[in-house]
Order: C-alpha cells, then sequence, then structure tokens
C-alpha cells in the first residue's frame, strides 16, 4: 500500500482553510493544519477531532515553521480576506502576506513541496479592465485602506515568483474572486454573510453607494475543486478562480430578500474608499489549462449557505 502524501495548510480553521483541508483529506492525503486563530475559528475543523490523518497546531506563521517528516504541499491560505479583518488588523495583514509567504516558501523548499498561494482578485485592486483577465496588472491605491491587503497579496505572488525562478520551487498562485457557502463569519463584512445575516435577523439590508457596483459569486466546493486542480498542475503564472456569473450588489440583495423570504428593507451607505465597481473574472485560462469551470448553480449554493446561517443563529439564538 502507498504510503500516503502529506499536505499543509496554512489558516487551516478558517473559511476556505477547513473546506480545503476537509478535500484533502477526502482525497487521501494527510493534512497538518496551522492556524493561530486570529480571524479562524476551531469550530471549523471541530469535526475532525480525532482523525489520525488530521494534525492541527496553533502557530503564527510570521514565525519560523518546523514540521518533522516529509511534506508534499503546502497550501499557505493564512490571511485576514474581509474588509472589517484587514481594516482592523492592517499590520498582521501586511505580515501573514509578507513573513508568513516567506516562511511558508522556505519550508515548501526545505521538504522540496509544491507550493500553492492563495492570492486574491483584490490584487486587481479597482480595475479599468472588464473582466479580469490573469494579464492585467490591476489599478490598486498602495497608500489607500484596502492597500494593506491588495499590497500583502501583490508581494506574496511576487516573492512565489521569486522562489519559483531562483531556487526552481515548483509554485502555484490561486488568484480567488468571491466565494461563499458554509462556515463564513456572519459578522466579517462581507456581502453574502451579511446580507443573509440581516435578512435572517429582520434587520435592514446595507447596500453601499447606490448598489450598481458588480461582483460575481461562486460556491466553495467549485472554488476548492479548482483549486486542487492548480496544485497537480504544470502551470507556475497567476490562475483567476471564480465564476464568471455577474450582478450588482442590488439586485444580489433582492435575490436574498427572495431566498430568505424575509421583510427586511433595504437602506443605502456611502461607499467606502477603494470599493472595487466591478469584479467579474475571466475563466479562460483555467478552463483551457484546468479543465475547470464552475458547476454549482447560484440558487444550489445560496440555498445551503442560508440553511447554514439559518443553523447557525438557531444555536448561538
Amino acid at each position: 500500500m502507498s504510503k500516503k502524501k502529506t499536505a499543509v495548510v496554512t489558516g487551516a480553521a478558517g473559511f476556505l482553510g477547513s473546506h480545503l483541508t476537509d478535500y484533502l483529506l477526502a482525497k487521501g492525503y494527510k493534512v497538518i493544519g496551522l492556524d493561530n486563530l486570529l480571524t479562524g475559528n476551531v469550530r471549523n475543523i471541530e469535526h475532525l477531532a480525532g482523525n489520525a490523518d488530521f494534525d492541527f497546531i496553533k502557530h503564527d506563521v510570521t514565525h519560523f515553521i518546523y514540521l518533522p517528516g516529509p511534506v508534499d504541499l503546502v497550501f499557505h491560505f493564512a490571511s485576514p480576506a474581509s474588509p472589517i479583518d484587514y481594516l482592523q488588523l492592517p499590520i498582521q495583514t501586511l505580515k501573514v502576506g509578507s513573513l508568513g509567504t516567506h516562511n511558508t516558501l522556505g519550508l515548501a523548499k526545505e521538504k522540496k513541496a509544491t507550493f500553492l498561494i492563495a492570492s486574491t482578485s483584490e490584487t486587481y485592486g479597482d480595475p479599468l479592465v472588464h473582466p479580469q483577465t490573469e494579464s492585467y496588472w490591476g489599478n490598486v491605491n498602495p497608500v489607500g485602506p484596502r492597500g494593506v491587503y491588495d499590497e500583502a497579496k501583490r508581494f506574496a505572488e511576487a516573492m512565489t515568483m521569486g522562489y519559483h525562478r531562483a531556487h526552481g520551487l515548483d509554485t502555484k498562485i490561486v488568484r480567488i474572486f468571491n466565494t461563499y457557502g458554509p462556515r463564513m463569519r456572519l459578522e466579517d463584512g462581507r456581502v453574502v454573510p451579511a446580507f443573509i445575516g440581516q435578512a435572517l435577523q429582520g434587520q435592514p439590508l446595507t447596500v453601499f453607494g447606490d448598489g450598481g457596483q458588480t461582483r460575481s459569486f461562486c460556491y466553495v466546493s467549485d472554488l476548492i475543486e479548482g483549486i486542487y486542480r492548480l496544485s497537480q498542475s504544470n502551470y507556475h503564472e497567476p490562475v483567476n478562480i471564480g465564476n464568471p456569473g455577474e450582478m450588482t450588489v442590488l439586485q444580489f440583495a433582492q435575490k436574498i430578500l427572495n431566498y430568505t423570504g424575509s421583510k427586511s428593507q433595504i437602506v443605502f451607505k456611502p461607499l467606502p474608499e477603494d470599493d472595487p465597481k466591478v469584479r467579474q473574472p475571466d475563466i479562460t485560462l483555467a478552463k483551457r489549462i484546468l479543465e475547470w469551470e464552475p458547476k454549482v448553480t447560484f440558487e444550489e449554493g445560496i440555498s445551503s449557505t442560508v440553511a447554514y446561517f439559518k443553523e447557525f443563529l438557531a444555536l448561538n439564538a
């Protein structure tokens, strides 16, 4: 019987990290999860307690990482990832994108492992090209309030390519677009949990600006499948993974009201500084090199996400 491969997932107790961990375990990997629980929550991985193939280590990856034994894959997913988080935690966001990326790349180099960095559509900033292709260099305000996240991820991409070119490390870069699903944090400031939480609790849905800005929503299982395929590919440049189905924030708010049956009103507030006006991935590259495209319909994804938040609110009432 062949020996199981080992994957390291940083940010393993976060929304995406926990789903990636589940996926890898289902694929037959041993998984070592690292998280300092700054924005992650053990609730997301408590179902793995007692799983012999999963080890959890509470660790801040901005500090040196030592792990005994072989490692085949390193997925660097640790980072605050919502506007509320990175506006409240600007230094930590910059450190995990810089020092954390350096340390996890060092781990991959020492173990001769494949490295995959979770980058973001935020590297495109408030884009002047629509939809966004990987060849677009972006329109980012480096000193604006969102710059701490945007530039941390842009630096992480540059560091990753540096290790690939200088050390021959097998690296991958995924640019993740808006993703949603169970295990999102209710109060994390992103539009999906914000609208669902407000609707289920009978609160007004807060739309910033006139609601005409667009977003494209990818269900988490589709995203994780694309990320895994990228980790197994021979491609080293950035790849967009997301759902190109685009809608305005106001349309999304109205859909949430319909799906939840909520009588909540929609209220409008000023648009935050540097808030992107459009966000839509061009996934031509992912289709070509990964044979990947999203499969879960918006209706399927939203119904499971609403069900998760209903259960969460009932348990925490």
